[in-house]
């Protein structure tokens, strides 16, 4: 459960700035993904990706349920930001499932912010500013990166847990069924370093069934900074909305 220490302890300007413009989403166009999340990523704010990809598409699709209208989530991939290092890039910690060559990585990892460049494969980005201070930062990163260091899991096992969990709201709260040891995906790695801070990112729901979704949708203060070029969404929605309108009109021309 987060306390009441953390935002009293917060950067005051960035407080000040959050307090503003509570839980804003600035939306901006004309930057490059590189160019975005050079002048926005700052150490110990989230990142959030999405794509069109196959695999994007499906945890996407699975969120819906955390929707009234059973609209897909805008999000499929969550992580943090390092800052920047003694290379001169700006480094992010990350669970996720990297393959380099004859090399894969499944899990807690951590990768330059230039893996996020690619517009075709990462369409959405958004960072998200809680204004945290200088100890919660670095609390943050020495929790993620003793994770890297004992080489947390990244467990498709879990997601599955977690897809059962989404389709059934009462065992949200619940320990994800099909949890394992040493193991976190993507989402619920940022929630277990976030709560480390005090900060609960989805009050309510069990750390391993934490879903991008459920951090974009956070309470807790913020600015997001988000471009969108492109994002997965049902086709069958978008066939069903282009028919009515088709309708719409032909009703109309009836009438007319």
């Amino acid at each position: 459960m987060a306390s009441s220490f953390e935002y009293a302890d917060c950067n005051p300007d960035i407080l000040m700035q959050l307090e503003s413009t509570l839980n804003e989403v600035v939306r901006v166009q004309g930057l490059s993904n590189r160019e975005f999340l050079e002048r926005y990523a700052r150490p110990g704010c989230i990142g959030l990706s999405g794509g069109v990809s196959l695999v994007d598409r499906a945890i996407c699709r699975a969120q819906r349920h955390l929707d009234k209208e059973e609209q897909w989530g805008a999000w499929s991939h969550a992580f943090f930001f390092q800052g920047q290092r003694a290379d001169g890039h700006q480094w992010v910690i990350e669970s996720d499932l990297v393959v380099h060559r004859k090399h894969v990585i499944l899990g807690v990892q951590e990768n330059r912010i230039s893996k996020y460049f690619d517009e075709e494969l990462y369409t959405t980005l958004a960072v998200m500013d809680f204004g945290l201070n200088e100890s919660q930062i670095s609390l943050l990163l020495r929790e993620g990166l003793d994770l890297v260091a004992n080489r947390a899991r990244y467990s498709i096992r879990e997601l599955l847990g977690t897809l059962i969990a989404l389709r059934r709201p009462e065992m949200r709260g619940r320990n994800n069924v099909l949890a394992r040891e040493r193991s976190l995906y993507c989402s619920a790695l940022v929630q277990h370093v976030f709560r480390k801070t005090g900060l609960d990112l989805a009050p309510g729901v069990d750390l391993k069934n934490t879903t991008p979704e459920h951090i974009a949708r956070t309470a807790l203060p913020h600015v997001t900074y988000c471009v969108e070029r492109a994002r997965a969404k049902s086709k069958f929605k978008d066939l069903r909305a282009r028919l009515r309108k088709r309708l719409g009109g032909t009703k109309r021309d009836g009438q007319s």
